[in-house]
């Protein structure tokens, strides 16, 4: 599923496109992805401005300017693909060179899993496409935003200023989980998934499963500026593909190729100096790589 890098890299994607245009007709070309699409809700967004295209955890969200809020979930598949017929320049010739935002290739033919269509007031589509029908789409006031059952609960943005050194050794110390299940809690910090933990946790050399609450503080508050520095570089790369993950332009993203641990079991330790090999264990339900000898 994607994770916060991927989420960031979409909205990103999105928001030449979607920001400050107005979707000039929406389709919804079924009732329902994980949960029943609201109520007209092809009706309520078309026409509407959007004001501005945020991120809350693994969450995009659309301001829009009937005061309404449109939040998108990719879910395991779920893809939002941009298309727009080519522009033309003054000579009638289309530009060599596409910027962002521009998009050079015309609209292509519905598929199977175009669930919701939007078409921009510039030309552009956005189509989310989503094979295994896990992702999801709802609206809700602008101002309740913040009380949606999906985001109400969730912890601080491990990017914004209330994630600090002081905040998560507190919230670390004398919990008995796992350090990993902890940082993995929506609760105590919205947005990280196996992939980053497992990164962050190599970097920090701790192991994934000691106990959370008997990492001293100092080794904890540690832990934010390496959170931090993993999810930039994976955002910076694009996120990381391995199934089904693209960006909104369709493009592959990168960061895959610079995971020292994820997906390594039995290869040897990138670590200058260590001999050993990456190990993997399953941790509720979830495969934690690591070095035996480098992580503690």
């Amino acid at each position: 599923m994607p994770e916060l890098p991927e989420v960031e890299t979409v909205r990103r994607g999105l928001a030449p496109v979607m920001e400050g245009r107005r979707i000039t007709r929406a389709t919804v070309n079924r009732p329902d992805l994980r949960w029943p699409f609201p109520p007209q809700m092809a009706e309520r967004l078309t026409g509407a401005r959007v004001i501005a295209l945020r991120r809350r955890s693994k969450y995009i969200l659309a301001d829009l300017s009937t005061d309404e809020t449109l939040l998108i979930h990719l879910g395991m598949s779920g893809r939002m693909l941009i298309s727009a017929p080519p522009p033309i320049s003054g000579d009638g010739a289309a530009p060599d060179r596409a910027t962002l935002g521009e998009w050079h290739h015309h609209h292509p033919a519905p598929e199977k899993h175009d669930h919701v269509v939007l078409d921009m007031d510039t030309g552009a589509r956005v189509t989310f496409n989503d094979a295994r029908r896990f992702g999801a789409m709802d609206l809700m006031p602008t101002a309740a935003a913040e009380a949606h059952p999906l985001l109400a609960a969730l912890g601080p943005e491990p990017l914004g200023n209330a994630f600090d050194e002081t905040y998560l050794a507190a919230r670390l110390k004398g919990r008995n989980t796992p350090i990993k299940a902890a940082l993995l809690d929506q609760h105590l910090v919205a947005g990280l998934g196996n992939i980053y933990v497992c990164e962050t946790l190599y970097r920090a050399r701790i192991h994934p499963s000691r106990k959370a609450g008997r990492i001293a503080a100092p080794r904890a508050a540690a832990l934010v500026p390496i959170i931090r520095d993993v999810l930039a570089e994976a955002i910076t790369a694009g996120g990381s593909s391995l199934r089904d993950y693209r960006q909104a332009d369709g493009e592959l993203g990168y960061f895959q190729h610079s995971f020292q641990v994820y997906g390594r079991e039995g290869a040897p330790c990138l670590t200058p100096g260590c001999t050993a090999t990456i190990r993997r264990i399953v941790q509720s339900g979830r495969s934690s790589f690591y070095c035996p000898s480098c992580q503690k």
